[in-house]
């Protein structure tokens, strides 16, 4: 019987482009299952996996070449063997985005997101969505979506998932006549300020450079938007918390400048939580730049339990997921887009 292939836009080498190649379509061994992917998010660390130089690939744990995406969903087409899954072939599915061992200490304790293991996955350093089929290794993974259309799922799974693992570590925060922030009302950001509603009570105030982004918060659920970041907004966010400050900052760009001022806005007891990987830094002393008596936090992912509720909440209409669909023939144009800021939603490659 001829060997299948299938599309997939994978990096062939360590500092080089990705591109369309053909690959064989994978078989399951033991353990292991099969989707057939409907669609797969795109993600701004795609781009930087494009570019990242060999010696910090392979620290990681990966090897090239490697088939990108990692917002994946689609049909579960085959079960290998003695593989114990929630879900009958044929059925919609998602997959979680940040793999774990599910043994360690932190899968144990349900903090999948500090998994040792978590650091190699499917699509950064394995193969992932950015085909017609990817390969599962643990299905546990595997989320069923129900009536969720498989083909704009996926960003559910990373986005929606992180979003929701920063909303959720803030949620004893957010009472009654408190404030908390969104910086960066994108992709990431529209998902949290949808979730700081959903699970509190505080004023919500969305901060973004885009007038668009600014609307389109308010309209799903922001209480406020305002222009930034630039030299007055910690004074504009301190006056939104009464003068004291405000209690929560999530900070979804990651920049020096959003660090600075979301920390310099914060109330004493207040929480900042760093999701943007913009790469920026702080460089002020903690005596005088950190909140007195606050907490400061950072992560990458999300827990299995993160990933569940916010399919959970969609499948229920209480979140919207925006989504723009592309063909997988066009994701390099789509990639170029979400690089210029040209998109206003999430993007999906449909094989």
């Amino acid at each position: 019987m001829p060997e299948r292939v299938m599309q997939a836009y994978r990096l062939t080498e360590w500092g080089g482009p990705a591109k369309l190649t053909e690959v064989p379509v994978p078989v399951p061994g033991p353990g292991q299952v099969l989707v057939k992917v409907a669609g797969c998010g795109l993600c701004h660390s795609d781009l930087d996996m494009m570019g990242m130089p060999a010696q910090y690939g392979e620290s990681l744990g990966w090897s090239m070449p490697f088939t990108l995406g990692h917002e994946t969903a689609g049909w579960l087409a085959e079960i290998g063997p003695g593989a114990v899954v929630d879900a009958v072939e044929g059925e919609a599915v998602a997959l979680a985005a940040a793999e774990s061992c599910g043994r360690c200490r932190y899968c144990l304790a349900g903090q999948d997101s500090a998994c040792p293991s978590g650091a190699a996955g499917r699509g950064y350093g394995r193969d992932g969505g950015l085909a017609e089929y990817v390969l599962v290794n643990d299905p546990r993974d595997i989320v069923p979506l129900g009536d969720l259309d498989p083909t704009t799922a996926g960003p559910l799974t990373d986005a929606g998932a992180t979003s929701y693992h920063a909303a959720r570590r803030v949620r004893s925060r957010l009472l009654p006549g408190a404030t908390a922030v969104v910086i960066g009302a994108g992709g990431l950001g529209a998902f949290g300020l949808q979730f700081l509603g959903l699970l509190g009570a505080a004023r919500v105030v969305a901060v973004d450079i885009s007038p668009e982004r600014r609307a389109r918060a308010v309209e799903l659920g922001a209480d406020e938007a305002m222009e930034g970041v630039d030299e007055s907004t910690t004074a504009r966010l301190r006056e939104r918390g009464g003068g004291a400050g405000v209690d929560v900052v999530l900070d979804f760009v990651g920049s020096d400048m959003t660090i600075a001022a979301g920390l310099g806005a914060l109330a004493p007891g207040g929480a900042f939580g760093l999701v943007g990987a913009a790469g920026g830094g702080f460089g002020a002393s903690w005596i005088y730049g950190l909140p007195r008596d606050g907490e400061v936090f950072t992560f990458q992912g999300s827990d299995l339990s993160d990933t569940r509720a916010v399919i959970a909440l969609a499948r229920a209409g209480a979140i919207t997921n925006e989504t723009e669909v592309f063909a997988l023939n066009d994701v390099e144009e789509a990639y170029r887009r979400f690089d210029d800021g040209r998109l206003h939603a999430r993007a999906v490659a449909v094989p």
